[in-house]
């Protein structure tokens, strides 16, 4: 065996094996407990980058590890491969989105399989094959028998020039990504699932999700938003009509002084004044090209305008002026807002901007506001004023006492509302799940029979990005014939929200060959909930809410028995690298830079910050690329040492460099002493030096196992077998005990296994084992190595290292104090001088002070 370390060669070599073996294929054991290690699947762009390599090596580390601890270990790998990168393809390079996006798995799966990574890949599949989605469509149906699934009017975005709709991701700036010309929002009818049904139990659950972080669980808390208080009436002035809002301070209702609504309310219009319109009109149109996020910014420049209407303060009959506001959306509450400028910060700007009044109704305690000379709101507890009969009660007691005199009045009542919303899963784009229903003019919406699905997307059609979906007009796929009554009907053309293929896929996977129905119950069972799910913080309130949500439409339609799909998260950071960037050629790549200076033009080069790794700020690396200068192993060990899971990883040529020199020294560590200890056994006990080595072996498995196992401390596992690396090379008195020396090499191999697989395999054949390395089994901790008989003790004098000294761990003061006074290197500090004090601090040091 060459002392020459090749990954190239070894890497092919047991990827070849893992290959043709499948070894890590899973299936149902009721004598094994099982595991089940997700991350989330990726979609398939055409190359993986360094943000998978650490997602996945992460996920690899912990199945490998749980297999080695004798789980039975379900590890598998799909592809999230509906959406609109795939359209774009098309319509950029004319090639059918189906033809892209399988091209671009074949060459991503041999990319993972590069890495190295422990899938089950028997269980490969798409969320585009018709075999995934047209369980998909059968679970919408049965959400439609229930009342689950419904459709109603909804603004989208509209380009008229490309006449079609438009995806958020595709307005820049309020303009059509394609044409560069103004979107416009336009009402049309969309699908939407029910999750306000479940708005409860998502709640509920956050509290017993232990396994999750508390950042993701308050993200969905605050998505989900339930708050408790009242729905009260304005009515408008000389108008039948009612505005409703709600609030959850009617302890403030006398301090309203003026109505805010969203632009886009349906009332909105109907509220203009003749003399108003123009103007309103405009504003509408120009708050509808905002981000809704950035309208809902604490930094957003407040803005409104008068619609010219009045509404009535239902307790104190005032006439207020009803404005539309920027920062006021339809997507909480009513999209109406009392605004009590005196007390809500975002209404108090508002009002010192448009110069409307700011009435105190709440004073704090032993003080006196004046809304005249207020510099803030004030939104603390006080004691009410201004406010009638509930004038000196604490707001407290004024909010229940407020409430319910406005129920008595029929002005209003007491109520639970949630910010969110329904879950609009249409989308008029051709690269999705198609809608399984058909719309008959006599007989409305009638449901796909279960029969006839797979709906299947029809793949004879030209992409041009003009025009809307092409299956609105490809004859073949919509006419049909209605399945009441038989008559020429036509297919619903939207089709789902990728989001709809990923809130299943785990659950799938379960079972992914069955043909009888979405789940084979037995099997998803067995295997669910996802007992560890890996992936970005991004996902927290879009991908991991509606899991959780379909989640439970499938154990309602008894298709699983299981609450929640995932019984721990971890969302890893990102991979970050400091940008490059000239200030006349803009951000560069590494090899535009050369000494400082761009290469283009031959100027300086200014260093931006440390950023994830972005092709638009070319910061990127490509993990092919470092495959092959390095190996996967050294890719897998930089991504997983460098930092802990959780944080962002910086970007460090060193830290890769410093990796390889690592390997190359296990690799030389056994092959240097392998006609050593070649055949040699165990010895069950040691002495002498051998004593101190078996300790560290041991001590490293007892750190190692506890850093893997649930706490994902890979970084301080991985520094742990490098001190026992450094410990076997400093081990000097090997070929006298050549099978202590074994036993710390083979425990080097075993634990480095879930982390650098190739080379372990490799060096574990190397030592003479017939089966692979992770079927030896997780090392356990010899508990009596552990045992220390002896202490080293530093020596200081006056403060100063000058030697060390080893004692037995039940040595008394006296005899500690004089090994030390003893010892020949102190006694060069300490022999012509007085001892005035000998300090012994337990198990650590002794330090004696001389004059």
């Amino acid at each position: 065996m060459s002392n020459l370390y090749n990954p190239n060669d070894i890497e092919a070599k047991w990827q070849k094996n893992w290959i043709e073996k499948q070894p890590f294929c899973a299936s149902m054991d009721s004598d094994k407990e099982k595991y089940y290690l997700l991350e989330m699947f990726p979609y398939p762009s055409g190359r993986i980058h360094m943000g998978h390599v650490r997602n996945y090596a992460i996920g690899d580390v912990v199945a490998r590890f749980k297999r080695m601890q004798g789980f039975n270990v379900l590890h598998p790998m799909g592809w999230d491969a509906f959406g609109m990168p795939a359209e774009n393809a098309a319509i950029e390079h004319g090639i059918h989105p189906a033809k892209w996006t399988y091209e671009n798995i074949d060459s991503m799966r041999v990319q993972l399989q590069r890495i190295g990574l422990s899938y089950d890949w028997q269980r490969e599949f798409a969320t585009c094959d018709a075999d995934y989605y047209r369980w998909e469509q059968l679970v919408f149906l049965k959400m439609y028998e229930r009342g689950l699934a419904y459709k109603k009017g909804s603004s989208v975005n509209w380009c008229n020039d490309c006449n079609t709709v438009l995806a958020n991701e595709q307005v820049e700036d309020g303009c059509c990504w394609r044409c560069h010309n103004e979107v416009q929002p336009k009402e049309l009818e969309q699908w939407f699932f029910k999750i306000t049904d479940y708005a409860d139990e998502l709640l509920e659950w956050t509290d017993k999700l232990s396994g999750w972080p508390e950042r993701v669980l308050a993200m969905q808390r605050n998505w989900i938003g339930k708050s408790y208080g009242c729905e009260i009436e304005f009515t408008v002035a000389d108008q039948a009509e009612k505005i409703k809002v709600f609030t959850t301070r009617p302890d403030t209702l006398y301090g309203a002084t003026f109505m805010s609504l969203a632009p886009e309310h349906p009332q909105a219009k109907d509220l203009i004044t003749s003399d108003q319109k123009a103007d309103v009109e405009a504003f509408i149109d120009d708050v509808a090209r905002q981000d809704k996020g950035d309208r809902t910014s604490g930094d957003l420049e407040k803005k409104g305008i008068f619609t010219g209407s009045y509404c009535i303060n239902p307790l104190n009959g005032e006439k207020i002026p009803v404005f539309l506001a920027n920062f006021v959306l339809m997507d909480y509450g009513t999209g109406a807002v009392m605004a009590v400028p005196a007390h809500d910060q975002r209404d108090f700007e508002f009002a010192k901007k448009y110069e409307l009044p700011i009435r105190v109704v709440i004073q704090p305690e032993g003080e006196v506001l004046d809304g005249d000379t207020m510099e803030e709101a004030f939104t603390g507890s006080g004691v009410l004023t201004n406010s009638s009969q509930f004038d000196g009660k604490d707001n407290e007691t004024a909010k229940e006492g407020i409430a319910t005199f406005l129920d008595e009045q029929g002005n209003g009542r007491k109520t639970v509302n949630y910010r969110l919303r329904d879950w609009g899963v249409s989308r008029q784009r051709y690269w999705g799940t198609p809608i399984p229903i058909i719309y008959c003019d006599d007989c409305g919406a009638v449901p796909v029979p279960e029969t006839d699905l797979p709906v299947k997307l029809p793949t004879d059609v030209e992409l041009t990005g003009e025009g809307g979906s092409p299956l609105a007009s490809h004859a073949a796929f919509l006419q049909a014939n209605c399945p009441k009554c038989g008559k020429i009907a036509k297919r619903e053309t939207d089709t789902f929200d990728t989001f709809v293929e990923s809130s299943w896929y785990f659950a799938r996977y379960t079972c992914p060959g069955h043909t009888d129905g979405p789940l084979d119950k037995d099997a998803a069972n067995y295997w669910l909930p996802v007992d560890q799910y890996i992936g970005g913080i991004e996902h927290a309130v879009m991908h991991l809410l509606y899991a959780r949500f379909f989640t439970k439409i499938l154990r309602d339609l008894d298709m699983i028995d299981v609450d929640e799909p995932f019984t721990n998260l971890l969302t890893q950071g990102m991979v970050c690298k400091e940008t490059q960037r000239c200030e006349e050629h803009g951000w560069l790549y590494p090899e535009q830079v050369d000494d400082g200076n761009c290469t283009l033009c031959n100027k300086p080069i200014v260093l931006g910050r440390t950023e994830k790794m972005s092709k638009s700020k070319k910061n990127v690396i490509d993990p092919n690329q470092l495959i092959e200068q390095y190996g996967a192993d050294t890719a897998r060990l930089f991504s997983l040492f460098a930092a802990p899971p959780e944080k962002d990883l910086e970007w460090n040529e060193q830290g890769v460099e410093g990796c390889y020199r690592f390997l190359n020294r296990v690799w030389r560590a056994v092959n240097d002493n392998l006609e050593l200890i070649s055949g040699v056994e165990v010895p069950a006990t040691v002495s002498g030096d051998a004593v101190d080595l078996r300790r560290k072996t041991n001590q490293t498995i007892k750190k190692v196992s506890a850093d893997i196992d649930g706490s994902f401390h890979f970084n301080t596992a991985i520094a742990a077998v490098m001190e026992l690396v450094n410990a076997i090379y400093a081990f000097k008195p090997k070929q006298d005990h050549p099978g202590v020396l074994r036993e710390a090499l083979e425990a080097t191999v075993v634990m480095l296994n879930p982390f650098v697989p190739h080379i372990c395999e490799e060096l574990w054949q190397v030592l003479g084992h017939q089966q692979g390395v992770e079927l030896c089994g997780w090392p356990t901790v010899d508990e009596a190595a552990l045992v220390t008989t002896e202490l080293t003790l530093v020596v200081q004098v006056n403060g100063k290292v000058r030697g060390k000294i080893t004692v037995t761990v039940d040595a008394d003061k006296e005899t500690i104090e004089a090994e030390a006074l003893a010892d020949e290197n102190v006694q060069r500090f300490i022999a012509d001088k007085q001892v005035r004090k000998v300090i012994v601090v337990p198990g650590r040091l002794i330090n004696i002070v001389v004059a």
